[in-house]
């Protein structure tokens, strides 16, 4: 079944002070995004990352931008060059940066402009454990992620990893803000449930943007 069929309109959700919902935000550039996602792939491919436990994720990842977020058995960091290759990661698409700043000026934050660009890409099964995001040197830009292909629960929780999480529903063109008081609010996404999306089949990709210095 198709990952979007129940979206809403696109309309703005507030999560929390600070965190906004931008329903539908990315439709109309969808399959330029893809294409991109596909473009960065090519020369910087998609891989499981290890933790700094020995744990392999269930998420495949790549980057583009001036430094990737990477992770391995000495720890999370970021990285100007692929650790994989030694070349520098891909330079960001424009469509990539013209998007992640339009959003996060919607949702009232007029100053960001993504240094980094950190690709997901998951399968029936795959999830994010909640987390912070706290290896950027400057918390006072946000995190913009955008969501394209099948349909995922957000787990939006609080300053405390035992604070209990809202499940929200993301949706193929679904794009979240979440800085100021938010910015390190847990968050995660859980298991993806199977089915076919046509323009990503049995997948989900994410792009999370961010200002790491």
């Amino acid at each position: 079944m198709r990952g979007d069929l129940f979206a809403p309109e696109r309309v703005m959700e507030t999560l929390a002070e600070g965190a906004t919902l931008l329903r539908g935000f990315a439709l109309d550039r969808a399959e330029e995004l893809i294409g991109a996602v596909e473009e960065v792939a090519r020369a910087a491919p998609f891989r499981r990352m290890v933790t700094p436990g020995g744990f392999s994720m269930s998420v495949a990842m790549t980057n583009c931008g001036q430094a990737g977020w990477v992770t391995d058995r000495t720890g999370y960091r970021y990285d100007a060059c692929d650790p994989e290759s030694g070349r520098p990661w891909p330079v960001m698409p424009g469509v990539f940066d013209d998007l992640a700043a339009r959003a996060a000026r919607d949702a009232g934050y007029s100053d960001f402009h993504p240094e980094s660009c950190l690709i997901n890409r998951y399968e029936p099964g795959a999830r994010m454990s909640l987390h912070q995001d706290r290896n950027e040197r400057d918390f006072g830009q946000p995190i913009v992620s955008v969501s394209l292909g099948l349909a995922a629960v957000f787990l939006f929780g609080g300053l405390k990893r035992a604070d209990r999480p809202q499940r929200i529903s993301l949706y193929h063109g679904d794009v979240a803000v979440w800085g100021g008081s938010s910015r390190l609010r847990f968050h995660g996404i859980a298991p993806l449930a199977d089915g076919v999306d046509p323009l990503l089949g049995r997948s989900r990709i994410n792009l999370t943007f961010r200002d790491y210095s």
